[in-house]
């Protein structure tokens, strides 16, 4: 093994640690506490005790959930990062989300999600391509001729999908309002065990799929002449990758709703921690954000029990704060 593999093996291991730690953790703190023995000797007998129940159908679900879509959202901040190489770029600035929120807010209008379990990440993913196919159709056209004006399409698009997506709330009925309110502000909670399973393998396969192309970010991010001259076939890897960008984008934002800043923070603090390359930073991103995502769903949870703050609030609140220290001390 090179130095480099090496370093990822430790790297991942070392994360890996951290997340069990934290999991550990996320499931003996809420409402009812539960020490770590008492912990282990429930899992391990399986008695149908109240704590049990807890445990299995409240708790692991959220910790499945999060490491779904903390994973997915930094991955896709990650990608995009590379290809438009701009540290600003996440799903929510370049429209995709907003993309993503639209096409979940026109399944709840229609009350689609309560006759097909899987029409919301459907539609969510619908909704997101649409934006993709959105700014790549103004390309091929000619409209735009560069990286940075593809971004500045993006952001527009993300304004246009906001205002449509506020339309469909002021238009829609009092209960469907509330459905869509609730949901804009993000949870970790899906009762359909489906849901969050289909959520965790198309998280791991996107990571999977973002290792592939872990040397291919690398050259994207040197520019797409000297990566064209390297003998990359940009405009093939870069659809591929904004594809899978858009695909775990759309699935995270139907099911858990709008999680700001974790695309955009975490793949910063794991360049900053373990250096730019892609190698490292695909799997050291998705951890780090799966970790991330369930500590701010613990802090949501216990901060002002019994009560329990929307996810999305946290995130935007805790990584705002840490994103801003960061660039301050640095």
């Amino acid at each position: 093994m090179n130095q480099k593999a090496i370093k990822c093996c430790i790297t991942s291991s070392i994360l890996l640690i951290i997340l069990a730690c934290v999991c550990v953790v996320a499931l003996s703190m809420g409402a009812m506490n539960i020490s770590i023995d008492k912990l282990i000797s429930i899992l391990m007998n399986q008695n149908e005790s109240t704590e049990y129940t807890i445990l299995m159908q409240i708790r692991l679900p959220r910790i499945l959930v999060g490491i779904a879509v903390g994973g997915a959202l930094s991955l896709a901040g990650v990608i995009l990062q590379a290809i438009f190489r701009n540290p600003l770029v996440e799903p929510y600035t370049l429209g995709i989300s907003g993309g993503a929120a639209l096409g979940v807010s026109i399944c709840i209008v229609f009350s689609l999600n309560q006759t097909y379990a899987l029409s919301l990440p459907f539609f969510g993913m619908i909704g997101a391509g649409c934006v993709i196919l959105a700014i790549y159709g103004l390309k091929s056209f000619g409209v735009v001729q560069n990286v940075q004006r593809l971004l500045l399409i993006g952001v527009m698009i993300s304004f246009i999908s906001n205002s449509l997506f506020m339309l469909i709330i002021s238009l829609s009925k009092s209960e469907q309002m509330h459905s869509i309110m609730f949901w804009t502000m993000g949870s970790l909670e899906e009762p359909n065990r489906m849901l969050v399973y289909c959520l965790l393998i198309v998280s791991l396969l996107g990571c999977l799929i973002t290792s592939i192309f872990s040397v291919d970010l690398n050259v994207l991010s040197l520019g797409e002449a000297d990566a064209f001259h390297l003998g990359l076939h940009v405009e093939r890897v870069r659809n591929i990758l904004l594809i899978l960008a858009s695909i775990l984008t759309g699935f995270c934002v139907s099911i858990s709703g709008i999680i700001g800043f974790v695309g955009l923070v975490v793949p910063h603090f794991v360049r900053l921690f373990f250096g730019s390359d892609h190698r490292i930073v695909v799997t050291a991103s998705y951890i780090t954000g799966a970790i991330f995502i369930i500590l701010c769903d613990l802090l949501a949870r216990t901060i002002i029990t019994p009560l329990e703050l929307p996810v999305g609030i946290v995130t935007g609140l805790v990584g705002g704060l840490i994103f801003i220290y960061a660039l301050v001390k640095k």
